[in-house]
């Protein structure tokens, strides 16, 4: 019950962070910051991910441990299910709420995959946090509920460390993930092949010679694009080029937000 109690409140803290993360990278963007600050999202859920899931993780494994070294039954075995249940209800509504934004995102795309791949912390970190939340009620539940049963107290410190090991895991999936957008990650081959397709396709353009893109939050994609113009243009021509090329893509690809396009020779 303890670790139940250091998981939920982990939970509590995780969310208000995250929160704090959304509310902070809509800032808009000024002279110190003129990209903006959407990768504050990003930050905090790294910092989420690295210090509250690890820490929950070996605070709840270490109580387990303690109990090895002190094993003793206690408290009341009604009070404890009826907590383990209310809390099993509500974390499953969550949980639902979280999959079904989490499906709108990934749409066709297979969920593991989807999670890889999402550019939106915020909503993995609540569903896999959900996810861990049900797993360690009913790992609580099965602990209290063995332990009473064979009168061994072993069974309770088991259980502790198993949801200790739950945090850890998802700790570790949530910090690879946080930390590759916390670098910056590419948009997808599939939206680079099309935005090249789509550049090269204007009449002034013979061919897009080097890509960089970077993702600045979720919904915001930084985009340089290298390109070789015709011989024969004039300035102004190029120029109205790079202003087609511009608009074109952001009309196909509106997350991405900041494009750059630098005409290099041959």
């Amino acid at each position: 019950m303890v670790s139940e109690g250091v998981h939920s409140l982990i939970d509590a803290s995780s969310q208000v962070l995250l929160i704090w993360g959304i509310k902070t990278s809509r800032r808009t963007a000024n002279f110190q910051r003129p990209f903006g600050y959407g990768r504050e999202l990003y930050f905090w859920s790294f910092i989420v991910s690295l210090v509250i899931f690890s820490l929950g993780g070996c605070i709840s494994f270490y109580q387990g441990l303690l109990r090895f070294s002190k094993p003793q039954i206690e408290g009341s075995a009604s009070w404890n299910y009826a907590v383990l249940g209310f809390a099993f209800i509500f974390n499953l509504i969550s949980m639902i709420a979280a999959l079904k934004a989490f499906n709108k995102q990934r749409k066709d795309v297979p969920f593991w995959e989807a999670v890889i791949k999402t550019k939106d912390p915020s909503t993995i970190i609540v569903l896999l946090g959900d996810l861990g939340d049900l797993l360690g009620l009913i790992v609580a539940f099965l602990g209290i509920f063995l332990g009473r049963l064979t009168n061994n107290p072993h069974y309770d410190g088991i259980a502790s460390m198993i949801i200790g090991g739950i945090l850890i895991v998802i700790s570790g999936i949530l910090i690879r993930e946080s930390k590759s957008l916390l670098m910056g990650e590419t948009t997808s081959r599939k939206t680079l092949r099309s935005i090249v397709k789509l550049a090269e396709a204007d009449a002034a353009v013979i061919k897009v010679k080097k890509h960089f893109s970077t993702y600045l939050s979720p919904e915001e994609v930084l985009l340089q694009l290298n390109m070789i113009f015709k011989d024969d243009l004039t300035t102004a021509e190029i120029t109205d080029a790079v202003q087609r090329v511009i608009k074109n893509i952001k009309k196909e690809f509106p997350r991405i937000k900041q494009i750059f396009i630098e005409p290099v020779a041959k």
